[in-house]
């Protein structure tokens, strides 16, 4: 891997794990950060060793306690336009299924950065929040959408209109977080339950992740056309067969990502 400035990367077996690195300020995501971000994990995904990636920030206080205001502060439209904002779409573009380890506050642009991963472990000191409105604008990096496709119009409203915090509690209870756990130990679960993603056929997971997430974006006649056409592809696969040969002989499959 490149030598990051503000990022941190590792491997776990299958498993990889980036690290947002500015703990002294919260690990706030100014533009470069997001960029690495983009950067490390396109470089996870091109990997064949790697089949599911980890997203944790450094430090007990905080995941990304949102965008670098300072950054920000005297920026105009053209200028923000041009930024970083580029890199939050490659992000979105990442096939592999992506895991955030949540501890501390996740708000505004660390809400988001969230909520751009397949799924969320939390600590129980978790927080979350779109706080925008405090300073004068509104959430831009999806805050507005997945919060509102994800817990619903009155829910996002309040968070958005409020600015308020919310604890892993009260979002596991609204759908946004899988799993809560004792303080300082989001990390080892969401490894955890990377590992157990990693053990299941690569090319399954990857195509399972564009079916689900096609959800959210297409009619349901036109996402059940995506979700058999995904399945009817993975018939060309070998890890079809050896799943389903280790299922007849009452074995574990050994898949290899062909």
């Amino acid at each position: 891997m490149a030598n990051y400035q503000y990022i941190l990367t590792e491997r776990d077996g299958n498993v990889g794990i980036v690290t947002l690195n500015r703990p002294k300020e919260l690990n706030a995501l100014n533009f470069q950060l997001v960029g690495e971000l983009a950067d490390a994990l396109t470089e996870f995904d091109r990997d064949s060793e790697i089949r599911c990636m980890v997203i944790t920030g450094a430090g007990e206080k905080a995941f990304a306690a949102g965008a670098d205001i300072k950054q920000m502060s005297d920026k105009s439209p053209i200028e923000m336009m041009m930024g970083g904002f580029e890199a939050w779409q490659r992000i979105k573009q990442i096939r592999k299924p992506l895991i955030a380890a949540v501890g501390g506050y996740a708000l505004g642009g660390g809400c988001e950065l969230a909520m751009n991963c397949d799924m969320i472990v939390a600590s129980e000191n978790a927080r979350f929040g779109q706080p925008e409105i405090l300073l004068g604008v509104i959430p831009g990096a999806g805050g507005t959408q997945r919060l509102t496709r994800t817990i619903g119009k009155y829910l996002a409203m309040e968070m958005v209109l409020t600015g308020k915090q919310f604890t892993a509690e009260q979002m596991a209870a609204h759908g946004l977080v899988n799993q809560v756990v004792p303080k300082g130990e989001h990390l080892t679960a969401a490894v955890k339950l990377a590992k157990e993603v990693a053990e299941r056929a690569p090319i399954a997971a990857q195509l399972a992740k564009e079916a689900v997430l096609a959800a959210f974006e297409t009619p349901l006649e036109e996402g059940l056309a995506l979700e058999r056409k995904n399945f009817f592809l993975l018939f060309a696969t070998e890890d079809m067969r050896e799943g389903m040969q280790a299922f007849i002989e009452k074995r574990k499959a050994n898949f290899q990502g062909r």
